[in-house]
């Protein structure tokens, strides 16, 4: 990119969450931008551990700044798609901490009540979005950074799969499971933001492209299976433990079907994040700075890094396999739901109160996020309004690597169900959310995806407006086309069926006839359950289409034909419902 941005005066002070606002926005050159632009007229900021080229990267302590000569990899995408940067943002130290307090420029209040903390270490990126300065704006999440901050806030906190969006550029906390996460007020705005920044970038060594990872493109069911711990922890915060419980009342109306999962193991893995020897990742991020300037670095980040000098290289292999036993435990758990839901933060902390007891009250806001990372999840803080006292609270849905689509379109709707209530808020903004900012975004397209799917032929109940149609499309099935089969097959009308269903046989070229159809293309990881819940006397089976092509489909069994009625003549079953209610509309 061309340009020649102004050093930062640093002998000014910056408004409450930023280290550097610029005087006027950063955009990529004309030749540098991408046609499509999809974020163009937007703003952002980024969290001051991501460079930018001509700006100093401080992470929060002014002996380590440097000045970095490029962008980050996801500057630079961000940029080319039209978006225009507004400046850095305040951090936690070194992004070692929950709170947002650790900083030597000063802690970054709530954006609802200045003696509440607003959650780290993306403060300042959330606070800006939360206040409406910026459109949106790059956190990074370790243990949490990402998404405490925005349910503080009453914000959108998207921590993608790790390795969707590139970490080159980005100083590490601990590189093998920080991700670059995204705030926004609105789920759709934060996903336009993570499709425009996603790519695979072999400058980072734990980016992932679609074809390691596909992206799931369909949705969960129309009403999941959603795992609830079976143990919640609040803390005594009377007033988180009763807007959780109208969070999960919203859940049931909209519904979900809510299923106990052992958290105990969860809690487990996110305790070996900071009390065990995977801490000295975060040492190893700024071994030579910290090393030889370990009193440049402020309390309790120092004694955080420190700790990791008692650690073996055999403790570091111990504890990694700890984490890949906890990690097999709690897989099963996946065949039981179809995500998670937990409180962002179990309650809302005083500045004051933090800072006479730094570590666990940091730790307490840390209880529902830690273990995310470690164990390769996605996770999606949502606001879920305001509590008795006024403050924010915000759920977040958790699903498997892959799984960042199903959750923004569920994350979404939740969204809009809240919002449809009295006092809902945007952000800290007194601004009203527009239709589009609720509007269930586009999943990635299949080229994106790069999952393999199967093409099914479907004839009665499952066809586009029919009972059953919706087996398909819980499953992200697309209708390919209409056609006919090649005329080989006799179409039945089954007797005793709910909803009624026809029965299609192959019969011989003299007595047979062509039948409509849709084919269906059903992604190969659900054909599977899609065949298994086929009851009898219907199954799959290879039918000939008329053009020759021959695909999956639905067949009967000859002894069902018993008390069957003949059909064919009708050349379809929509054309048959519909002659059995003429006074209907077509379906």
């Amino acid at each position: 990119m061309k340009h020649t941005p102004k050093p930062p005066d640093t002998s000014k002070a910056v408004p409450v969450g930023w280290i550097t606002k610029l005087g006027s926005p950063l955009r990529a050159s004309p030749a540098d931008q991408s046609e499509i632009g999809t974020l163009k007229g937007l703003t952002f900021a980024v969290k001051d551990n991501i460079d930018v080229a001509g700006l100093p990267t401080t992470a929060a302590c002014p002996d380590f700044a440097y000045t970095p000569q490029k962008h980050a990899s996801v500057v630079h995408r961000l940029l080319q798609s039209g978006a225009s940067l507004i400046g850095k943002t305040n951090l936690d130290q070194f992004a070692c901490g929950l709170n947002g307090t650790r900083s030597p420029y000063g802690a970054v209040p709530n954006s609802f009540n200045p003696l509440y903390v607003s959650g780290g270490s993306s403060s300042g990126s959330a606070y800006v979005v939360a206040t409406g300065e910026v459109d949106f704006s790059l956190g990074t999440d370790t243990a949490g950074s990402g998404r405490v901050p925005a349910g503080l806030n009453n914000i959108v906190g998207f921590k993608p799969t790790r390795g969707r969006i590139s970490a080159a550029g980005v100083l590490p906390a601990a590189q093998s499971v920080d991700v670059v996460s995204i705030f926004a007020r609105s789920v759709p705005l934060a996903w336009r933001v993570l499709m425009a920044a996603a790519s695979h970038d072999p400058l980072d060594p734990y980016s992932r492209s679609a074809t390691d990872l596909p992206w799931r493109a369909q949705p969960f069911p129309a009403e999941p299976r959603i795992g609830i711990p079976d143990v919640l922890e609040f803390y005594g915060d009377e007033a988180s433990r009763l807007a959780f419980e109208t969070a999960l009342a919203r859940l049931r109306q909209m519904g979900a079907q809510l299923v106990q999962i052992p958290y105990a193991p969860l809690a487990r893995a996110a305790d070996l994040l900071y009390g065990s020897a995977l801490v000295a990742e975060r040492h190893a991020a700024i071994r030579s700075f910290f090393d030889a300037n370990e009193l440049s670095v402020i309390e309790p980040v120092r004694s955080i890094i420190a700790q990791s000098r008692r650690f073996s290289a055999t403790d570091v292999f111990e504890a990694q396999l700890t984490l890949r036993q906890i990690d097999q435990e709690v897989r099963p758990m996946w065949n039981d739901i179809d995500f998670m839901v937990v409180p962002t933060a179990p309650t809302h902390v005083r500045i004051d109160d933090l800072q006479r007891d730094p570590v666990e009250l940091n730790r307490r806001l840390g209880y529902y996020t830690n273990f995310v990372n470690l164990l390769d999840y996605a996770a999606l803080s949502v606001p879920s309004g305001l509590r008795s006292d006024g403050l924010p609270f915000g759920v977040t849905l958790i699903g498997q690597a892959g799984h960042d689509w199903p959750l923004a379109e569920w994350g979404t709707r939740y969204h809009a169900a809240v919002q449809c209530e009295p006092h809902a808020r945007w952000g800290a903004t007194g601004q009203t959310m527009k239709p589009s900012d609720l509007t269930v975004p586009a999943p990635p397209d299949s080229a994106l995806s790069l999952e393999p799917e199967i093409r099914v032929a479907v004839v009665g109940a499952h066809l586009s407006g029919m009972p059953l149609n919706f087996q398909l499309t819980e499953r992200g099935a697309r209708l390919i086309q209409t056609t006919q089969t090649a005329p080989h097959y006799k179409l039945y009308a089954l007797a005793d069926t709910q909803p009624p269903k026809p029965g299609l046989i192959r019969v011989g070229a003299a007595e047979g006839k062509s039948v409509q159809v849709e084919i269906w293309s059903l992604p190969l990881s659900q054909y599977g359950s899609f065949v298994a819940g086929i009851p009898a006397p219907l199954g799959i089976g290879t039918l000939t289409l008329q053009d020759g092509s021959h695909v999956q489909g639905f067949l009967c069994e000859a002894h069902a034909l018993v008390n069957a009625t003949d059909i064919s003549h009708h050349g379809g079953w929509r054309s048959y419902m519909q002659s059995q209610n003429p006074l209907s509309q077509p379906v």
